[in-house]
């Protein structure tokens, strides 16, 4: 996430990392959920930097991109509230409860898209 941030105008206030693994259609991915404090001015460019980052130093999962197994990665921006309110709602906001960063499930994500503002 650093080096894709250094490489743009974009600033974050939280996110985290899920996978799809069933898709409606093409090749599983990996969903990466920001809040971005400032959007950066292009999320494509902003995505391709990310994900170039994330093969550079995880061989596995450039492997995995390359053989067509998995595709690149996908970002969906959220609203300013959706983490604060995501953790509210399991009674777990405050400074001592950290959003966790990369989940083996959808439970988190599913539920942040109930939250997102930016998509309805």
């Amino acid at each position: 996430m650093q080096q894709a941030l250094a490489q743009s105008d974009a600033q974050i206030n939280e996110f985290t990392v899920a996978p799809q693994i069933t898709p409606e259609s093409g090749l599983p991915y990996h969903e990466w959920l920001i809040d971005f404090e400032k959007m950066p001015s292009d999320l494509e460019a902003f995505a391709q930097a990310l994900d170039l980052a994330m093969r550079g130093q995880n061989t596995y999962y450039d492997d995995l991109i390359a053989g067509s197994v998995l595709r690149s990665l996908v970002i969906t921006p959220l609203g300013h509230h959706c983490f604060s309110d995501y953790m509210r709602s399991l009674g777990r906001l405050g400074g001592q409860n950290k959003v966790q960063r990369l989940s083996n499930d959808r439970q988190m994500a599913d539920a942040l898209h109930s939250f997102n503002t930016l998509a309805k």
